[in-house]
C-alpha cells in the first residue's frame, strides 16, 4: 500500500507538529519551519518574516497534521472523512474514531509496531491476524470483541523474539485495548473516543477544509 516516505523532520517542522516520535524529537531541537526563510525576521537576520496564515492555510495544516500522523495518502484520508460524514454522529470526532480503528493503528497502539509505518508494514507482510485469521489490509476497521495478535509463525522472527527478550512488550496500553504480552495479543474491549486519538489537532478545521 502506498504511503508517505518523505522526510519526517521537514514535514513536522513545516506543520509545527510532531507527526511521529522522531518528528517530536526534531521539533524540540529545531522548531522553526524548514527552508532558508524558515524562521526569524529580516531585521533580526533570521530570514524573511512570515505573514499571517490565511484561513485556508490554517485548515489545510490541521488536515495535514492528521493525515501525516496516521500515515495516509490524501485519497485514503478523504475516503475516511467521507465515511465519517455519512454517519449520524458528529463528523470531526467520528473521523478520529475511524482512524484509531484502523488495523495498522491498533498494532501500533498495542506496541507491536514502534511506529505506525512499521505497524503498517507488519500488517501488509501478513504477520498480524484478527480472530485467528491472517489480515493484511492496513485499513481494516476493528470492532469490540476482536482479538488482534501476531501469527504464531511470525513470533519466531528475530524482530518479535527481540521485543520479547528485551521486555519491550508492555501491558500498559490504550484504554480501549487490553494487551497480553505473553501471547502477543490484544483485545478490542470498546470503541475508541476522540480523546484516545492524536491530540492537538482541531478536527473542526478539518471538517471546514473539506466543506469549503
Amino acid at each position: 500500500m502506498a504511503r508517505y516516505r518523505g522526510p519526517i523532520g521537514k514535514v513536522s517542522r513545516r506543520l509545527g507538529y510532531g507527526i511521529t516520535e522522531k518528528g517530536e524529537r526534531i521539533l524540540r531541537k529545531r522548531s522553526n519551519p524548514p527552508g532558508m526563510h524558515g524562521g526569524g525576521s529580516a531585521s533580526a537576520g533570521g530570514g524573511m518574516r512570515r505573514g499571517k496564515e490565511s484561513d485556508y492555510a490554517v485548515r489545510l495544516k490541521e488536515k495535514q497534521k492528521a493525515r501525516y500522523a496516521y500515515g495516509m495518502l490524501e485519497k485514503q484520508f478523504r475516503r475516511a472523512f467521507e465515511e465519517a460524514r455519512r454517519t449520524e454522529l458528529e463528523t470531526g470526532p467520528q473521523l478520529f474514531v475511524l482512524l484509531e480503528r484502523r488495523l495498522d493503528n491498533v498494532v501500533y497502539r498495542l506496541g507491536l509496531g514502534k511506529t505506525r509505518a512499521q505497524a503498517r508494514q507488519l500488517v501488509n507482510h501478513g504477520h498480524i491476524q484478527v480472530n485467528g485469521h491472517k489480515t493484511d489490509i492496513a485499513s481494516f476497521s476493528v470492532k469490540p470483541g476482536q482479538i488482534i495478535s501476531v501469527r504464531p509463525q511470525s513470533r519466531k522472527l528475530p524482530y518479535f523474539k527481540s521485543m520479547e527478550e528485551n521486555g519491550e512488550l508492555s501491558n500498559s496500553r490504550s484504554n480501549w485495548l487490553q494487551f497480553d504480552a505473553s501471547q502477543m495479543a490484544g483485545e478490542v474491549t470498546a470503541l475508541p473516543t476522540r480523546e484516545d486519538a492524536e491530540p492537538d489537532i482541531n478536527e473542526q478545521f478539518i471538517v471546514e477544509f473539506y466543506s469549503r
